[in-house]
């Protein structure tokens, strides 16, 4: 796990915190550089992860892979809805898993939303900020 922290400069708002949680280092660059200007990030590399990840840094929402070595992302999911930290807390898959029965999987361990690899940089953003906006109003 490790933090990817952007200094604040005075009077300026705190940025949201994302957690990218994926085993491919490819795809976690690739949304810390999306992502990277606008919000920070926090990163791991599996499940286990990814849960001490979530329960130490207290993302604003969490960009999750299904397929990872050890814990699996909707294992991963169904325990970010168990613990009281993270229970509301936005939950996008972000796979290459995207069968019907893959994103049923996923909305039924507690997704808030599910994006298929190849992700859609506009795509995601526009998530995203939907996603973090409406956390925010609740």
């Amino acid at each position: 796990m490790t933090s990817k922290k952007a200094p604040e400069a005075a009077g300026q708002a705190k940025k949201r915190r994302i957690l990218i949680v994926d085993d491919s280092s490819t795809h976690r660059l690739w949304l810390e550089l999306m992502l990277g200007s606008r919000y920070d990030i926090d990163v791991a590399v599996d499940g286990e992860g990814g849960l001490k990840a979530a329960a130490a840094n207290k993302p604003d929402l969490i960009l999750l892979d299904v397929v990872m070595p050890g814990v699996d992302g909707f294992t991963t999911c169904r325990a970010l809805r168990e613990r009281a930290a993270t229970r509301k807390t936005p939950v996008i898959m972000v796979t290459t898993k995207d069968e019907e029965i893959d994103v049923e999987t996923g909305y039924t361990s507690g997704c808030t939303d599910y994006i298929a690899k190849p992700v859609d940089q506009i795509e995601l953003l526009a998530k995203v900020e939907s996603w973090l906006d409406a956390a925010g109003a609740a």
